[in-house]
């Protein structure tokens, strides 16, 4: 029960999401949801016992009123597991000199805005209330530090994600003084909705076996979640301003295909 009577807010409802969600109520905590996608949404809250709302995280109006539902419900939440986000490839992302304006500000706020906006929220939630300490944790990418130009050339994905990483330390270094834990997760290639065409090409896959040699392939969205169940417990009390690189050792390898 390493979160008991911890409140969480997890932002998404599926693949890395979903496995946070679970694994927080499994030690204890009291989950709420906040996704776009109501039947997922929903779905999830119940199989967890937590409660939900609907919003996308990309308005801030919306935002504001799914998280203050949320506070309605649990009075008050000591973290955030920020997930939310996408790939923005059908929206023309990929190698710089063929994004357009459109795929790039589309990528950076499907990426940047969730984050920010439910940060922003559950800060002022915590700073305003009587909560003694918490901890949010960002879920960024591993190819914001180690790049894959073959395979996962999206540019703009990747700009945002390694603005995650600068928006984690500085948050960090600012809400030290207020208790307030700031991390971020930088995955390697995990098996999600969002990782199928991946994970279904035959090239990529042998790529992510080599890549990733401790996983064998794709990592689990449970693998993930463990590592922010550490960053969201009192286990980590004196961790903040770290990016925590869950890659499976792509980040170490050279990743020969042949």
């Amino acid at each position: 029960m390493r979160l008991e009577n911890k409140t969480i807010l997890v932002t998404g409802a599926t693949g890395i999401a979903a496995a946070g969600a679970r694994r927080f109520a499994a030690e204890g905590a009291s989950v709420f949801v906040v996704s776009i996608d109501p039947d997922e949404g929903e779905e999830l809250a119940t199989e967890v016992g937590g409660g939900f709302a609907q919003a996308d995280l990309r308005d801030e109006d919306a935002t504001v009123a799914a998280v203050g539902t949320g506070l309605d419900r649990l009075g008050h939440f000591d973290g955030l597991f920020a997930v939310a986000g996408g790939s923005g490839r059908e929206f023309g992302d990929g190698p710089l000199h063929e994004v357009s304006k459109t795929g790039w500000d589309t990528t950076i706020e499907m990426n940047l805005a969730p984050p920010f906006l439910a940060a922003r929220e559950v800060i002022r939630s915590i700073i305003d209330g009587d909560t003694s300490d918490g901890s949010i944790v960002f879920v960024t990418s591993v190819l914001a530090s180690h790049p894959s130009p073959e395979f996962f050339a999206t540019h703009a994905y990747t700009a945002a994600k390694g603005a995650q990483i600068s928006l984690t330390r500085g948050m960090a270094a600012y809400y030290a003084s207020n208790m307030i834990r700031v991390n971020a997760i930088s995955p390697g290639l995990v098996r999600t909705p969002m990782s199928e065409r991946a994970y279904n090409d035959e090239k990529t896959s042998r790529y992510a076996a080599a890549k990733q040699p401790l996983a064998g392939g794709f990592l689990s969205a449970e693998d993930i979640a463990n590592a922010a169940l550490f960053l969201l417990s009192d286990e980590s009390m004196q961790v903040t301003g770290q990016i925590l690189e869950v890659d499976g050792g792509w980040g170490v390898t050279e990743g020969a295909t042949q």
